[in-house]
């Protein structure tokens, strides 16, 4: 809780701000369909090919929008986030934009090919012990340091507001759909997600899709509480974290269900989507699909859209190679 209220959360004018905000700096992406994949789960869907956006995540839409909405004053202190990967290299992509410092924490086991993307646009990494509160204490020492202003990779409404951005695109691409399926992580863009689908379509249903192994998301929505991330690993390495207040907030208010899937129907989704799409996806892209390829998730005859969130895979390490 912030104070004695509840975390603030954008509403759909936000989102629609955001969207014409980050309009110069983003990718309008495609969306994409599979007859092939249709006949796998009996539904109808649409794919938002996120894995197209800028910095190759949807994570360059919140940070684009959390960046140019600094004033001029916070921007010349330059930003500062903690993240193993996508929302790092976001955040750095954005400050190049606006020609502003950026400091990202990584953990010291971060891939080399995340290290490599977020050195790319030019942030400058400070490395980490690889658990929660070394990051934290990393960019408070940036911030004291330097005045840099926090960008927090999902708890923050700037960040959600231009997540959401995807699907008020997805929505005026694919026309009516039934149902709305994003990964969850930290819960900013399935927040995001809830609040534009169902502002702009009144019916609609929104799902999230996680690991089982990293299944604090299904177990927060169950109990109402932020549950801690299981001791265990999972290959979508992008959604090895827990939900803040606020995602949480977002869910439980909008969001009908939370599915999970094993690693091994991670596997098989992302190599059914490469091979019969034609397309890179990485493991935490093909959560949604993995979900509904073991029924975790109800859509029979149903249009859904899902949201590919990025394809950043390191090419020398794929999950079916030996």
């Amino acid at each position: 809780m912030e104070g004695d209220r509840a975390p603030a959360l954008p509403d759909l004018a936000q989102i629609l701000v955001a969207h014409a905000r980050i309009a110069a700096h983003v990718h309008r992406t495609p969306v994409l369909t599979c007859a092939a994949i249709d006949a796998e789960v009996g539904a109808k869907l649409v794919f938002k090919c996120e894995n197209f956006q800028k910095v190759g995540a949807f994570k360059a839409r919140g940070a684009t929008n959390a960046v140019f909405s600094l004033s001029e004053d916070e921007a010349a202190h330059g930003v500062v986030t903690h993240s193993s990967g996508n929302h790092g290299a976001a955040l750095a992509y954005a400050a190049s934009r606006r020609g502003i410092p950026a400091w990202v924490v990584m953990p010291e086991n971060a891939p080399r090919v995340k290290q490599d993307n977020v050195a790319r646009f030019g942030a400058r990494i400070r490395f980490c012990a690889a658990n929660v509160g070394a990051r934290e204490a990393a960019c408070a020492e940036i911030q004291g340091e330097t005045g840099a202003t926090l960008v927090h990779p999902f708890d923050d409404a700037r960040v959600i507001a231009g997540q959401g951005t995807a699907t008020v695109e997805l929505l005026d691409q694919a026309g009516a759909l039934d149902i709305v399926i994003t990964p969850c992580g930290g819960g900013g863009l399935l927040s995001g997600t809830a609040i534009a689908a169902t502002a702009l379509t009144p019916g609609i249903r929104v799902y999230g899709a996680e690991p089982a192994n990293a299944g604090d998301a299904a177990a927060s929505f169950r109990s109402g509480t932020i549950e801690p991330l299981p001791p265990t690993t999972t290959i979508a390495d992008g959604l090895r974290t827990t939900l803040s207040l606020r995602t949480l907030a977002a869910i439980r208010a909008h969001v009908v269900a939370l599915g999970t899937c094993t690693e091994e129907g991670i596997v098989r989704a992302m190599r059914m989507t490469w091979e019969r799409m034609k397309i890179v996806i990485e493991p935490s892209s093909a959560v949604p699909l993995a979900c509904l390829l073991e029924g975790a998730l109800d859509v029979a005859g149903a249009r859904v859209g899902i949201i590919l969130t990025g394809g950043n895979v390191d090419l020398d390490r794929l999950p079916w190679q030996a």
